[in-house]
């Protein structure tokens, strides 16, 4: 696909004339983002009730009608952390997207899992590529850069494919295969050490996450379709080990990897969404079936 071109997801709408005042430059637009956003778990503060549920906006545009609703100023006047826009690593990720394809800058967003969160352990994350002229950079927008970093976070290190020394992000394909290997420790990875959310069926789902963003349909992590679940019992395994072994290959370079991961999502309905999402939030609504419909505005 055109990763130049805005996605239903990262389609900023009526809202596509404030990126023109953005910095040209990666950093500039990231430090913007994360004026905008700020984390429903790591921000330090405790959203509820309908800010928590700021968390569910799908599209980029709803982030940005709710933003100007809020503040009605330009996008880098500096927001207070409380009047943000509550999200969480997908939503960095997206409107750093939707901003860089504004500018006519290929960009994608990457679903995996990183190692610098904490000692040890594998965070389920999100982060942004974009394409340079020459290759793809990834950079994470959400974290500030002058942090304690032992790399640079907007040219983060890849590693050879589950070798050391491995990239402190690892897509969600290679841990799949890695965990299938028994190479990598599956309750390594997931929201948190000793929570039931992770392991091997919370990785199976991250790496259809992975596919249906590759392919432009950059949704939550909480929504769910086809054969997505909370346990590998009864899963299509085998499919799984099949896309994730495409994604690497597409990831090394393999055009013909690409094609075939685009025509199976394109045709198989147990890997895209048909409409609907079962929408698991955290905001602790009940579980329920959704219409993928975007909003007018």
């Amino acid at each position: 696909m055109d990763y130049a071109v805005q996605t239903t997801y990262s389609d900023p709408g009526a809202h596509a004339h404030l990126y023109d005042a953005l910095p040209d430059d990666v950093a500039g637009i990231a430090a913007v983002i994360r004026n905008l956003v700020i984390h429903y778990r790591g921000g330090g503060i405790e959203f509820t009730g309908e800010r928590l549920a700021e968390i569910d906006h799908r599209w980029v545009s709803s982030m940005l009608t709710t933003d100007q609703k809020r503040n009605g100023t330009a996008l880098a006047e500096p927001r207070e952390p409380f009047d943000r826009v509550v999200g969480c690593c997908r939503d960095y990720t997206l409107l750093t997207v939707s901003a860089l394809r504004h500018k006519g800058i290929p960009a994608r967003s990457r679903i995996g899992f990183g190692d610098y969160f904490r000692e040890d352990y594998y965070h389920d994350h999100v982060v942004a590529e974009y394409w340079n002229g020459d290759r793809w950079v990834m950079i994470d927008a959400q974290l500030d850069p002058s942090g304690d970093y032992k790399f640079d976070l907007h040219d983060m290190p890849r590693g050879p494919f589950l070798k050391a020394p491995r990239g402190p992000f690892l897509s969600a394909a290679e841990v799949w295969l890695g965990v299938r290997a028994g190479d990598l420790d599956e309750s390594r990875f997931g929201i948190g050490p000793g929570s039931d959310i992770g392991g091997g069926w919370f990785i199976r789902n991250y790496v259809h996450y992975q596919l249906a963003h590759l392919q432009g349909d950059e949704l939550l992590l909480w929504d769910n379709w086809g054969t997505m679940t909370d346990t590998l019992d009864g899963a299509d395994v085998p499919l799984t080990d099949e896309i994730a072994t495409l994604l690497v290959a597409s990831d090394n370079g393999d055009e013909t990897a690409t094609k075939e991961l685009a025509e199976r999502y394109r045709s198989n309905p147990d890997l895209h969404p048909t409409g609907r999402s079962y929408m698991t939030s955290p905001t602790g609504a009940p579980y329920a079936w959704v219409d993928l419909v975007r909003p007018a505005a």
